[in-house]
């Protein structure tokens, strides 16, 4: 039996629905350690994510959605208005790419092969994203690479701009073909910022030719940024770059998690990777295409945040987790009906959360709620007793022992149901940060 189920003693019913959830992750293991994936230790690198965690939040390093964000100096206004803004979107013209990078994802796109070889419908697209009503408030341009048909890229960004005037604009690039030409003319279509992807294991002849891109787009375009993943075990040449970037005036740089995209494992494996064991906080069918997580990515990614407050850089530093991208689904699914608000809060994760008691503990929870005045959901077999989360702690306090439960709404057949994803324990009552 789970460590966790085993803690629930003298509580069967809780007991079981730990098992079951416990059962649900073993499973989802097993299936892709089947297909020849390797995932690391469970919760083998959660003690030193907590404790790098706990240091940059007394650093006063922001945390967004749920922990999932975690940035400090400037940050895109892209990346803050990723969750939960309606009027921010990111197309492409192609997937054409000169790179083939080990762990892209544009694989697991819909219509992938079409869109290497036949522009998608961009300017339909994107007129009727514009034209929906909306306050538009950012549009991106990414690939494949853009710039392997700079003709179009300038021809979106133009229209773009038309299209909404006053919107954020911006583009992904390797730097493949960038020039001064195609600089001056972005800009004079408002082209707001830049992001580089820059390859250390393509060698420093690569990151040299990066760099030098880099110093060029900083003579026009008014934001400069980085965006990678980051390998666990790159962090020595990290932290170098940082201080490149940094010597170059690159405003900002987004370290992404890492994520074996459900192919090529054979690259992550000669390199020595293992996938993040839980590979996600809340277990669902997420649509974002990225994949798993890999193991000591997101360790990484917290000790350069943690190296660039030490140095002092003046570039601004994000960690954008895998699970950070999964959140603007969750939020807008969550978004459709609106649960009572004297039982469930919308946490900063984006998941409706709601208390709960089992068993033996659901007589005494009832007793003091009832005795405060504070709502409360019995099940029909009186095993089971639903709680706001604000009374965790208070709960606690009487002996029982709560747990904490996540759920997110789902559409099915015309209609909206809540479904639950995840049960854990809170044994001093502590609410999620």
């Amino acid at each position: 039996m789970p460590e966790e189920a085993l803690a629930a003693g003298g509580r069967p019913t809780l007991a079981a629905w730990l098992a079951e959830y416990a059962a649900i992750e073993d499973e989802f293991v097993r299936e892709h350690e089947a297909r020849g994936v390797t995932f690391a230790a469970r919760e083998v690198r959660a003690a030193c994510n907590a404790l790098l965690r706990a240091g940059l939040r007394r650093r006063g390093a922001r945390f967004m959605n749920g922990g999932s964000s975690i940035s400090a100096g400037f940050l895109s206004s892209a990346c803050a208005a990723c969750v939960g803004d309606c009027g921010s979107r990111t197309f492409f013209v192609n997937l054409r790419c000169n790179r083939k990078c080990y762990f892209c994802f544009n694989p697991n796109q819909a219509d992938y092969d079409e869109r290497r070889v036949r522009d998608a419908p961009w300017r339909e697209d994107l007129e009727a994203f514009a034209g929906d009503g909306r306050a538009v408030s950012h549009i991106g341009l990414t690939g494949g690479e853009p710039l392997l048909c700079r003709d179009e890229a300038l021809a979106f960004l133009r229209r773009a701009r038309e299209l909404a005037p006053s919107c954020h604009l911006r583009l992904y690039t390797s730097g493949a073909g960038l020039d001064e030409a195609f600089c001056e003319e972005a800009v004079a279509y408002g082209l707001d910022e830049i992001r580089f992807s820059i390859k250390l294991d393509e060698g420093e002849a690569s990151v040299r030719e990066s760099l030098d891109g880099i110093r060029l787009a900083r003579r026009f375009i008014p934001d400069v940024m980085v965006e990678m993943p980051v390998a666990p075990d790159e962090l020595s040449r990290m932290k170098r770059l940082l201080r490149q970037l940094d010597e170059c005036g690159v405003r900002g740089i987004n370290l992404l998690e890492l994520c074996y995209p459900f192919h090529n494992w054979s690259e992550f494996q000669r390199r020595g990777y293992r996938v993040k064991n839980p590979a996600f906080e809340v277990l669902y069918d997420y649509g974002y295409a990225g994949g798993l997580p890999i193991d000591g990515s997101e360790e990484a990614c917290l000790a350069l945040l943690e190296f660039a407050l030490d140095e002092g850089l003046r570039l601004g530093v994000h960690y954008c987790s895998l699970d950070n991208k999964n959140r603007d689904q969750v939020l807008q699914q969550n978004r459709t009906v609106r649960l009572d608000p004297a039982l469930y809060e919308l946490g900063d994760d984006c998941f409706y959360r709601i208390a709960k008691v089992f068993d033996g503990d659901v007589g005494i929870a009832r007793g003091y709620l009832e005795a405060v005045g504070a709502a409360y959901d019995l099940d029909e077999d009186g095993r089971c007793l639903a709680f706001h989360p604000v009374r965790l702690a208070e709960v606690a306090a009487l002996g029982t022992l709560p747990a904490l439960s996540w759920n997110v709404i789902e559409r099915e057949d015309g209609g909206a149901l809540l479904r639950e994803l995840k049960l854990a324990l809170r044994r001093g009552g502590e609410r999620p940060r």
